[in-house]
């Protein structure tokens, strides 16, 4: 995989890059991450904050996660299209949402997170981390 690779909503108004491979990438099947992604399960890709680069104005949505901690949602205010997730506790971290880059071969889950409200008709694929809730 070549980097930087290229990124943005669908509209076009945010743009990204990112610099560097992920952290790790994470499957999620929460009820608030199916109703984001309006399918089975949000993917999520853990990064170092100044590994991405942001051009255009985004706007901002926290929510407290079942944990007690905020989680944020970084958005586009013309398309509506999630770019990142984040813990304001956590600022070194983002959780970007790949599957707005223009590659998304970096799109290989690592684990499944919140399996306990998985849809029962997707199957899980063998040899990734399974977790009944956040680890």
């Amino acid at each position: 995989m070549t980097f930087p690779i290229q990124g943005s909503c669908q509209c076009g108004q945010v743009t990204y890059k990112l610099l560097s491979e992920p952290l790790m990438v994470v499957a999620c099947h929460c009820k608030e991450c199916q109703k984001l992604s309006t399918s089975a399960f949000s993917i999520t890709a853990l990064v170092n904050a100044d590994t991405v680069e942001f051009n255009g104005e985004m706007k901002e949505w926290i929510r407290v996660a079942e944990s007690g901690n905020l989680n944020g949602a970084k958005f586009c205010p013309t398309c509506g299209n999630r770019i990142y997730h984040f813990n304001p506790a956590e600022p070194d971290k983002i959780k970007l949402k790949p599957s707005n880059l223009s590659d998304t071969g970096i799109i290989h889950p690592v684990a499944h997170v919140w399996v306990s409200e998985k849809q029962d008709w997707y199957v899980i694929p063998e040899g990734v981390a399974v977790y009944d809730k956040q680890p």
